[in-house]
């Protein structure tokens, strides 16, 4: 086994990360529930790990400790079934359950019913809730500069949903309607279409993919996402294509926050030139549009949320 120090210091309370419950790590806990596809220590790992495994395809043997990488799944694979655990039981989801599809979780039937059942009623629950200038702001989200956020899940998949800033901006809307499941998204393109009595606006997506589930509740009632946004308010769920390269292009932690501020600094400039009492200090509500329609709707859209 090799050892490497965890990114944040050993914290026992955490779960243990899947390198290290394969062995291939002593020691390696897990902060950010298992979201693989957005931690730098997993990416790092596997690249070790590819490398090692193109060394020996070539009839080489890679050296030094860097050597003693291999993938986690691939460890587990060795051992007999009955000691092989389901990823899920790793998550500590479920009791133990074997795995009997050698982690091509893909071809699993229990798999794919665990995502039904389990995955789409699980709506995310926000930990660390920050305030930034009045507006709620949680950690572990990605934000797009249109104001969605992306919500990594399991197997390439995200939860995506409109901030609170975007909700307070237009304030409660009549609907929010999503794609329809199994319609494709793209980064950047108008796919979230928010109503409020005549006016529309298309929201942009924060990822590319393939819709696979949608809150139908918010196609009835809209303003019911300006109660929870990052939970229940969410708007559609997204397989990703390419989750990684998505990211890149999206804001998390202090950049998120300053980006923030920077955003409510431009409202106020815009409330002091068409009402400058109203930007003295604290006025910033839960329907800023309804409060202030000379702001202008569509202008507030075109410059906030890049919407089409």
């Amino acid at each position: 086994m090799l050892t490497l120090q965890t990114q944040n210091g050993s914290k026992d309370s955490l779960p243990q990360c899947f390198w290290m419950q394969a062995g291939v790590v002593r020691e390696k806990r897990c902060a950010i529930d298992f979201e693989c596809a957005a931690c730098r220590y997993d990416r790092k790992l596997r690249g070790v790990a590819r490398e090692n495994r193109r060394l020996r395809q070539s009839g080489r043997h890679p050296e030094g400790k860097r050597g003693l990488i291999t993938f986690w799944k691939d460890e587990l694979r060795k051992l007999p079934q009955w000691k092989r655990p389901c990823v899920h039981h790793m998550k500590g989801r479920i009791a133990f359950r074997a795995c009997n599809h050698y982690y091509n979780c893909r071809d699993c039937e229990f798999d794919q019913y665990f995502q039904d059942h389990y995955t789409v009623r699980t709506v995310v629950r926000p930990v660390d809730v920050l305030d930034v200038e009045g507006f709620r702001l949680p950690q572990g989200y990605y934000y797009h500069p249109g104001h969605t956020w992306l919500k990594i899940e399991d197997g390439g998949t995200v939860r995506v949903g409109l901030d609170d800033f975007a909700l307070r901006l237009i304030g409660p809307p009549d609907a929010i309607e999503a794609p329809l499941v199994g319609k494709p998204v793209e980064q950047g393109r108008g796919h979230i279409v928010v109503r409020r009595g005549e006016n529309r606006a298309a929201l942009l997506s924060p990822v590319t993919g393939v819709v696979t589930d949608i809150n139908p509740q918010l196609r009835e009632k809209g303003s019911l996402a300006n109660d929870a946004p990052y939970a229940d308010g969410w708007v559609m769920r997204v397989h990703a294509k390419n989750l990684r390269g998505d990211l890149r292009t999206l804001k998390m932690g202090g950049e998120s926050r300053e980006a923030l501020r920077s955003e409510v600094d431009r409202l106020y400039g815009m409330i002091e030139e068409v009402a400058p009492l109203a930007a003295d200090g604290g006025y910033l509500g839960n329907d800023i549009f309804g409060s202030l329609p000379a702001l202008g709707w569509e202008h507030l859209n075109r410059v906030f949320l890049h919407a089409e």
